[in-house]
């Protein structure tokens, strides 16, 4: 039986890497499809039905069966009579179980090469990760595949990735069977329903006005349809007849373009082909890992409560702001793999195939209504100062922020006392104003402005006594806190209280320095993020009371009734 004939089976093959592969089979080979997914029955597109996989159907040259990679008995069943498997299947990378994980990938696979060895099954392609070799934050430029497995990855996909694809690989050999492993980088094209809708979900809420890091990480994008070349490639390329060095079989395989581009220059290529403003400011890491870890920290605790995991992770910021290019020789060399479609003609397909995304042609009743002011806005009182903490104006915004951070930066640097750093300022602005206000009213053809008069900037008598009563009450309101402790009127108001001294003893854990950068970081931050989120955060307090809640009233009821009679409900 020559090359391209038989039967193969794609897992996962109603996935978006999975459908291209399954088309190029169709069009590239004389293979029977069989098709393995989740899902109980198989439902077309429009366009599937009247393309190339609707016909197979009909003429019974692709079946679909359905069956899950945990079931070992499902899993030997489909492995049937096959020449080749193609093992594309695995939980979304997103997905936040280690349980799932292991079970479909690490599990999952086992039950794929026992049953491929069993069946006699030829050959076996395993669709694997980069990731395997990247540990969440060494840079990686031009890697190869003597790359080692990092000892710890970032996250779980990536672990059960690195675990399933050493199964595979150790099998390679075992009754006849040859298998290989393809690492394709960041996969793009048709279909996909995470890179590009993603990104245009971002920026049609306006969350994507950044770009994390310098901007200058290089990275490595795959078209698709190169990913499916190249599991194509690969299987033609697993001979028995070829040993050692010159052998196919038992390596694996960095998959690229072949043409590392910036990581954020793909997107801004990708947006501005639908429509969209693209991100052009650019935020250092360092700065906002701190939040980060601190969203993180706070939605894994939650997560028992039903709270969804927080999308912005410390691994995910890395992941975007660190170069990852890989070297392709290998896969040229051995497997014949010579990316058909050049990356820009991949992005530029891509952006036809979503023209339900461009920005013309969202769906308005989806957007925030902005026709009155926003929680964020009227909580922050001041027009101006939403306007600036909110980035309403980022040229506006970057120079109150620049600003700020240069006496932020004299004042660490110069080693001063705040006391000694506005005297400084005081007298050097006395001595400019002085010899300002001495100047003619138009110097070398230049009209200076005028100091205005005094009446102009003296605070009339009615802010005064807003300011005074806005002080009166926070002063009652604090006397009013202090006089209901003392009274032991409500426990829930001495927890709360006990809480903010301990935030405040936690923050005192740390330097001047240290508070007002923290200070000025998380000023320019979390009201950015909390008007772009603040459906979920309003979730997350919710569900934090409940949770309270629920501990104070198991705490309660394990008290004794002789300490329970003093405690007020």
């Amino acid at each position: 039986m020559g090359f391209g004939e038989g039967v193969a089976l794609v897992t996962g093959g109603r996935g978006f890497a999975g459908r291209h592969l399954v088309n190029q089979l169709l069009q590239k080979t004389e293979y029977h499809v069989r098709i393995m997914d989740l899902a109980p029955q198989i439902t077309l597109t429009n366009e599937e039905l009247e393309g190339l996989l609707g016909e197979a159907l009909a003429n019974d040259r692709v079946s679909y069966i359905s069956a899950d990679l945990r079931n070992r008995d499902q899993v030997f069943d489909v492995c049937k009579g096959v020449d080749v498997v193609f093992h594309m299947a695995a939980p979304d990378s997103s997905i936040k179980n280690f349980d799932l994980h292991y079970e479909v990938s690490v599990k999952g696979t086992r039950n794929v090469v026992d049953a491929c060895i069993k069946h006699g099954v030829k050959r076996l392609v395993y669709t694997s990760s980069p990731s395997v070799v990247f540990d969440g934050k060494t840079p990686i430029v031009n890697g190869d595949e003597s790359l080692p497995i990092p000892d710890k990855h970032h996250d779980y996909y990536s672990e059960a990735k690195a675990q399933a694809e050493s199964i595979v690989l150790s099998s390679n050999g075992k009754d006849g069977l040859l298998t290989c492993a393809i690492r394709p980088s960041g996969i793009f094209g048709p279909g996909d329903m995470l890179s590009v809708p993603k990104a245009v979900e971002a920026a049609r809420s306006g969350k994507l006005k950044f770009i994390i890091g310098d901007g200058k990480n290089l990275f490595d994008w795959t078209y698709v349809e190169n990913v499916a070349n190249a599991h194509i490639c690969a299987d033609n390329s697993l001979r028995p007849e070829d040993e050692g060095e010159n052998a196919a079989a038992g390596k694996a395989y960095f998959i690229t373009n072949g043409e590392s581009i910036r990581f954020w220059e793909f997107f801004v290529l990708v947006l501005e082909g639908l429509g969209y403003p693209s991100p052009k400011y650019c935020v250092p890491v360092k700065l906002l890992l701190p939040i980060v870890y601190v969203i993180d920290f706070i939605f894994k605790q939650l997560a028992p409560l039903g709270v969804s995991p927080s999308e912005f992770t410390p691994t995910r910021l890395r992941i975007m702001s660190t170069p990852r290019t890989f070297d392709i020789s290998r896969a040229r060399k051995l497997l014949g793999y010579d990316p058909p479609v050049p990356l820009h003609e991949g992005i530029k397909r891509t952006i036809a195939s979503y023209s339900h995304l461009r920005a013309e042609v969202q769906d308005p009743p989806k957007m925030k209504d902005r026709s009155f002011p926003s929680k964020t806005r009227r909580l922050l009182g001041s027009e101006t100062v939403a306007d600036v903490l909110l980035w309403t104006d980022t040229r506006q915004t970057l120079s109150v922020l620049s600003g700020l951070s240069f006496l932020a930066y004299l004042f660490l640097a110069s080693g001063y006392t705040l006391l000694q750093l506005l005297a400084t300022f005081a007298y050097a602005g006395l001595i400019v104003l002085f010899i300002y206000s001495r100047l003619p009213e138009s110097l070398f053809g230049v009209t200076l402005l005028k100091i205005p008069p005094v009446e102009d900037i003296l605070i009339p008598k009615e802010k005064a006594e807003r300011v005074a009563l806005a002080l009166q009450s926070i002063w009652n309101q604090g006397a009013d806190v202090l006089s209901r402790l003392c009274r032991g009127e409500s426990w829930s108001l001495f927890f709360k209280t006990l809480v903010v001294l301990h935030f405040m003893k936690f923050l005192g854990g740390y330097s001047l320095q240290t508070l007002i950068m923290l200070a000025l970081l998380s000023a320019f931050t979390l009201p950015y993020f909390y008007e772009q989120h603040d459906d979920e955060v309003d979730k997350f307090v919710e569900h934090a009371k409940e949770a309270f809640g629920q501990y104070k009233g198991v705490a309660l009821a394990k008290l004794p009734g002789s300490v329970k009679k003093y405690i007020p409900h």
